[in-house]
């Protein structure tokens, strides 16, 4: 499989995802444009994000960092979490359990 062979979907506003649904979890793999934000919000869902190109700064809880390429971000199951593209980003996420809503 190609990853670029899935038609991307824009969830939010310049935050272009495309997804592989397991089982029991999800990937995906976002293009995000710079200064795109996603709003503070908590879901069901365990979630790990790693920054694959760029600067996202990302708030978990009550802790805000800035995360370069490679870095990766743990985010348990309802913690309150959001973030924004500093510059334009490629971001790796790991979704447990499969997210419905993005199929």
């Amino acid at each position: 499989m190609n990853i670029f062979d899935i038609r991307p979907k824009e969830i939010i506003k310049g935050y272009h995802g495309r997804f592989v649904h397991m089982k029991s979890f999800t990937l995906g793999f976002w293009e995000v444009d710079a200064g795109a934000t996603i709003p503070i919000h908590s879901h069901e869902h365990e979630q790990t994000t790693q920054v694959m190109e760029g600067d996202f700064e990302m708030t978990v809880g009550d802790e805000t960092k800035i995360y370069k390429p490679g870095m990766l971000v743990k985010i348990p199951s309802n913690i309150p979490h959001g973030g924004r593209a500093i510059t334009n980003c490629k971001l790796s996420d790991v979704f447990c359990p499969v997210r419905e809503d993005y199929k």
